[in-house]
């Protein structure tokens, strides 16, 4: 079983003491990944709905600090060595496909080849309004931007012709070590377990019934000639941080999740001590899972 902290740009975590500590500090005992999340601007006003609260409001406010995930992951990298570096999730319809195939093939050439690329279609309208980039479509466009970088990723003297992105003859360089940075497809809907099966490396839900739409993925990915076991699940549970969090994590394994991930809230108080002590409890004893 794999363990990764999630939404570890964010809090104390922001700035580069603390970005520093909790980094090596994951390392240190056995973490393997790190995962941030993203939004470019945080609007006054909206009325979209979030959908990871009751409320329907975003937790944080306004003035909250929260880093691009990619440049905050940049100095991730140069301060660790084994540890990945992933995106949960980067809003892929609001970005440039042929620069974000640059940005995260660059980090993850001086990486090492460390990224794991979590995407989404984005939930804030307003946010979209704000960048110009509309709403409507935003699906369509991602299913597009992906094969537009996987096109860029495998080789040089790329084409790529879609409804939304086209281009014919472009190179970029450099290529990830990998051959292709790994895709994991974030999103509680079956619409996002379904785009997982037909094109991701890995699937991501924030929340929702987790057997089946795991069952969606594999099921899709079947349809559609793909080995559906090739698929990395990631998710978490309550069950992490409580009293039984073997019992916890072997719960996620028997549905067929392969990375845990764990919220960095619970690493606040002492981040170092705090870390060692959530190995002890449950990564050490997990190993085998």
């Amino acid at each position: 079983m794999k363990f990764g902290i999630i939404f570890a740009n964010t809090m104390q975590f922001t700035g580069r003491e603390g970005l520093v500590e909790l980094a090596q500090g994951a390392e240190a005992v056995g973490f393997e990944s790190l995962w941030t999340v993203e939004h470019v601007i945080y609007p006054d006003a909206y009325e979209s709905e979030y959908p990871y609260d009751r409320s329907g409001k975003m937790v944080m406010a306004p003035e909250t600090d929260l880093p691009d995930p990619l440049i905050w992951l940049t100095w991730v990298a140069a301060v660790t060595e084994r540890i990945h570096l992933g995106t949960g999730i980067l809003i892929l319809p609001q970005r440039n496909p042929l620069v974000l195939a640059k940005e995260v093939a660059t980090l993850d050439a001086l990486a090492g080849g460390r990224v794991e690329l979590g995407i989404g279609v984005g939930w804030l309208e307003e946010e979209f309004d704000a960048l110009g980039v509309p709403f409507a479509g935003r699906g369509r466009r991602t299913d597009e931007y992906v094969g537009a970088m996987r096109a860029l990723w495998d080789g040089d003297h790329a084409s790529y012709e879609g409804e939304t992105v086209s281009f014919r003859g472009a190179s970029v360089n450099p290529k990830p070590p990998r051959g292709r940075v790994p895709i994991h497809v974030g999103g509680h809907t079956e619409t996002s377990a379904r785009r997982a099966g037909r094109l991701g490396d890995g699937y991501f839900p924030g929340k929702g019934d987790l057997p089946t739409l795991i069952d969606i993925v594999r099921q899709t990915a079947a349809d559609a000639g793909r080995d559906p076991e090739a698929i990395e699940i990631t998710a978490g549970s309550a069950g992490i941080l409580g009293e039984d969090p073997v019992g916890a994590v072997q719960e996620l394994a028997d549905q067929g999740v392969d990375r845990v991930v764990v919220p960095s809230f619970a690493f606040l108080r002492s981040t170092t001590d705090d870390l060692a002590a959530f190995a002890e409890r449950a990564i050490v004893p997990t190993a085998d899972l």
